[in-house]
């Protein structure tokens, strides 16, 4: 039904704009009592063989929705009543700013990808930390908060302008993501660089310590799939050395070649992060190469072209404890969560493994990179 649906109406219409009434919907739907509670039991069933615990966190499962979908923490909500395990939210930066112009989010139909050039537009620190400062919960739901650069600020101050959104955001996120991968404001992954990534995790992590004393927030820093192998392995040694909670694999590709993509060549050369099927295996070899470095001494988020159920357990499998997706969502519909978590639970039921802890990285070899 959904495929049909997608190719009559929402192929038809403007990714962004459809974009907006998809989640007009979601949003709308979710403030309905009667009406959540039943879209929650038909679309978000609780299989107790996926509980999960990462980050000091308990979960219902393992997959949650990746940041970029709900910029301003408007559908936290509505995403759980979709079936996902955890909402991250954002990219959130410090100042709010429109992003970049319009036309800026593309579908590649024939690849099941999509190529974004947002620009980190949001509504900014302060004001998405009053609206979750005002939130009332409707479903239990772990909530990341993922920050950014805001745009017109120089790469000097960079470290200033992550250490603003921390102190305003730092109490309401069940953990904290660095985001330095994103291809679409200038400058900003030179900032994985260690020489320039040590100053800024370490600042945020006493931002984070200074804003909510009571409880430890966990951090986490977000790469890009196009790093070198080496440069993985200097992110992977940088997070244990400081230590991070974690590291989330991985954020979209300025890659073209060697993606095999099929869609039209003015969609293909569009510039903006590439997301979606043709990610998935570098995600995977950039999960790979991070367990097999930081073994279970550090949470691993696999993000990046996944689909289904085989993809996601082949995640776990690698290493990842959480894995995340979104550019499936804009193709699968509102039943993925549904399939994702009968898929997952049948997988692991056919497993050696009782529990998803213990897959997680089991098809990895015991090298050192």
């Amino acid at each position: 039904m959904y495929p049909l649906f997608f190719r009559l109406v929402f192929r038809r219409m403007d990714p962004e704009t459809a974009h907006h009434l998809a989640f007009r919907w979601i949003r709308g739907t979710a403030r309905v009592p009667v009406l959540r509670t039943f879209v929650a039991a038909v679309l978000a069933p609780r299989h107790a063989s996926l509980r999960t615990e990462a980050l000091g966190l308990r979960m219902h499962g393992p997959f949650g929705l990746a940041a970029g979908f709900d910029k301003n923490a408007v559908a936290i909500d509505g995403m759980a009543m979709l079936g996902f395990d955890h909402v991250e939210i954002g990219t959130v930066t410090g100042e709010g700013q429109p992003g970049n112009p319009r036309r800026r989010l593309f579908r590649l139909v024939a690849d099941r990808a999509l190529i974004n050039r947002m620009g980190f537009n949001n509504d900014g620190s302060a004001a998405v930390a009053a609206r979750l400062g005002a939130r009332r919960q409707v479903f239990r739901t772990t909530v990341g908060v993922n920050i950014g650069k805001t745009k017109a600020v120089p790469e000097s101050g960079a470290v200033a302008d992550y250490v603003t959104s921390t102190e305003r955001l730092a109490a309401y996120a069940d953990y904290l993501v660095v985001n330095v991968s994103s291809p679409n404001t200038p400058g900003l992954r030179d900032l994985q660089a260690t020489s320039a990534l040590r100053p800024l995790l370490t600042a945020v992590r006493e931002a984070a310590d200074r804003a909510v004393p009571e409880r430890r927030v966990p951090l986490l820093v977000k790469i890009a799939p196009d790093l070198a192998d080496d440069d993985v392995d200097a992110v992977a040694d940088l997070a244990l050395e400081l230590g991070l909670d974690g590291i989330i694999a991985t954020n979209t590709t300025v890659a073209r070649d060697g993606l095999g993509l099929r869609s039209a060549r003015d969609l293909v050369e569009e510039t903006g992060g590439l997301s979606g099927a043709p990610l998935k295996e570098r995600s995977l070899e950039v999960l790979r190469r991070l367990h097999g470095r930081v073994g279970d001494r550090l949470v691993l988020v696999g993000v990046g072209g996944i689909e289904d159920a085989d993809d996601a357990w082949q995640r776990i499998l690698a290493g990842a404890t959480l894995v995340q997706g979104y550019s499936a969502f804009i193709y699968r519909g509102p039943l993925w969560m549904r399939a994702m978590h009968k898929g997952l639970a049948a997988r692991l039921a056919a497993s050696p493994y009782t529990t998803l802890a213990d897959a997680v990285g089991a098809d990895t070899r015991k090298v050192t990179v």
